[in-house]
């Protein structure tokens, strides 16, 4: 059978160019933006900058103390990830063995936290971590986004854990090793493609958020970036210069951990919706 090139071909090639080019223009405005000073900007935002400064990076660099801010968002960002990996592969592994009604009424209810959004419960769960006296520290972020994207994480490694053979497992059950170290040593291991699903897609929730941290962290010296970026914006008068060069200095390390992580997250999330 050859292939003809025709207008329908044609046109689905016009239709993908421009979904590309829509997908790619806030990338654009978000370097071009970064690129300008403030009189440049008023005069033309989106058009190339004629006289690129590069100066914004370093002004932004030093106004929002991006060094202590970024090991502020690296600290929440790492720990937050390793919980929800430790614990929420752990308790997807009893879900997807324990096929009894408990057990998948614990996973209805783990379902329904992806549903409901958490802003539902914004008030008290702000109300709670005041009383735990964990406002303005890691700890707080911490418990935070591990209770939010864990329903998240146990969904995809449920549904990846259900896909796999049990012979694995089962063999070293019978060979006299507990849930625990069955688990450790010859399930996990396989969970390497769901794995870096969790990982890039917790991550990059976590480093991206700005509500949370704006409302637990806000004044504190545990800042994270998109806090510390969000100070350039004032009542009256604001450097969007070094707004938008601040999102490309925040932008950098999760996207350089994405490009590592790409090819786990299109097959680990295919994977993590059979069974």
């Amino acid at each position: 059978m050859s292939f003809r090139y025709g207008l329908r071909t044609f046109s689905l090639e016009l239709l993908m160019i421009g979904i590309a080019v829509g997908f790619l223009f806030p990338v654009y405005a978000l370097v071009t933006l970064s690129l300008k000073d403030p009189r440049q900007i008023a005069a033309s935002p989106l058009s190339p900058p004629t006289a690129p400064t590069f100066a914004n990076f370093g002004n932004a660099w030093e106004r929002a103390s991006f060094g202590s801010a970024l090991l502020n968002s690296t600290i929440i960002t790492v720990v937050s990830v390793a919980v929800l990996v430790a614990v929420g592969s752990f308790a997807a592994y009893f879900l997807a063995r324990w096929q009894t009604r408990l057990g998948y009424g614990l996973y209805v209810l783990f379902l329904l936290g992806i549903v409901l959004p958490f802003q539902l419960g914004m008030i008290p769960l702000f109300t709670m971590v005041d009383d735990l006296g964990l406002l303005g520290t890691y700890q707080g972020m911490i418990l935070f986004y591990t209770g939010i994207q864990l329903p998240f994480t146990v969904f995809l490694y449920t549904g990846f854990i259900r896909a796999l053979p049990s012979d694995y497992a089962d063999a070293a059950l019978i060979d006299g090793a507990g849930h625990l170290r069955a688990f450790t040593k010859v399930v996990f291991p396989l969970l390497r493609p769901i794995t870096g699903t969790v990982l890039i897609l917790n991550a990059v929730f976590v480093w991206n958020d700005f509500l949370t941290p704006l409302l637990y962290l806000g004044g504190s010296d545990h800042e994270t970036i998109p806090v510390r970026i969000f100070s350039f914006v004032g009542q009256y008068v604001s450097d969007y210069g070094l707004v938008f060069a601040g999102l490309v200095l925040a932008a950098l390390p999760i996207l350089a951990i994405f490009l590592v992580l790409q090819k786990y997250v299109i097959k680990g999330f295919s994977s993590g919706l059979k069974g």
